[in-house]
């Protein structure tokens, strides 16, 4: 469900779980695990990409509906970990965004250092409330990061979804590219970055991107346990459900 390929210094991790590359707890731990593993090797970037097409439709919710409290609650974790190693990440991350980047796929986006996109008939945005999920302090705050405190609101409040050229002037993604240009460019964006000078890179972006990494600050057990409350709520879960039962007759 993850293929790793390297180009010299840059680890490519292509999500492949077809066939929308969606979150279960398997691929979350894959996906930290593939963090990990690139620096350990000795990588020095990394580029996370998805199918022609299809980045990552987010959360897998019929899935996830299967699991009892405490199996959520890992999830959710996990998921959190995963967002936090990419905030903290000592390498450079570049979101590939390959097609259709939804919820989970434009959360992963969010959390690296830049995001380049297909152009094409495709959608990027937190849609969460439009499936009866409030959005999580962290992922919000990620969103205030990289839009503005306006946009973000007007997106994550109305749970909207957007084409790449709306996404491109609301400051949601950083380019727009042609599909098979968007791995090669987003291995180029990160190879440059690695050509200035190391220290003073490294040690500007660091502080940089503290303000991303502060959003996790006050993610504690209230605050998980709050989260938990909010999905397992019923307006929630019969919004989730009814969005299952639509995609099983579609």
């Amino acid at each position: 469900m993850l293929e790793t390929i390297d180009h010299g210094a840059v680890r490519e991790l292509r999500l492949a779980r077809p066939p929308v590359n969606a979150l279960d707890p398997a691929l979350l731990a894959a996906l930290r695990a593939g963090l990990a593993g690139a620096r350990a090797a000795g990588r020095e970037a990394v580029v996370l990409s998805g199918a022609p097409g299809r980045f990552c439709g987010g959360l897998d919710v019929p899935a996830l509906l299967l699991l009892n409290r405490a199996q959520i609650a890992d999830t959710w974790r996990t998921f959190f970990g995963l967002m936090r190693d990419l905030a903290a990440s000592e390498m450079p991350t570049v979101a590939a965004l390959t097609g259709h980047s939804p919820a989970g796929g434009t959360v992963l986006a969010l959390f690296t250092d830049y995001r380049v996109m297909a152009s094409g008939p495709y959608l990027i945005g937190l849609n969460e409330v439009q499936v009866g999920l409030p959005v999580p302090p962290p992922l919000l705050g990620a969103l205030t990061y990289v839009v503005g405190a306006r946009q973000a609101e007007r997106m994550a409040a109305g749970g909207l979804l957007m084409g790449p050229d709306e996404a491109l002037r609301c400051g949601l993604i950083d380019e727009l590219v042609a599909g098979d240009a968007v791995v090669p460019r987003a291995v180029a964006w990160a190879t440059e970055l690695l050509s200035r000078p190391r220290f003073a890179m490294t040690t500007t972006r660091r502080q940089a991107r503290r303000a991303i990494a502060s959003v996790f600050d006050n993610m504690d057990d209230r605050a998980m346990e709050t989260i938990v409350d909010q999905w397992f709520s019923a307006e929630t879960q019969a919004t989730m459900r009814a969005l299952v039962a639509r995609l099983k007759k579609s």
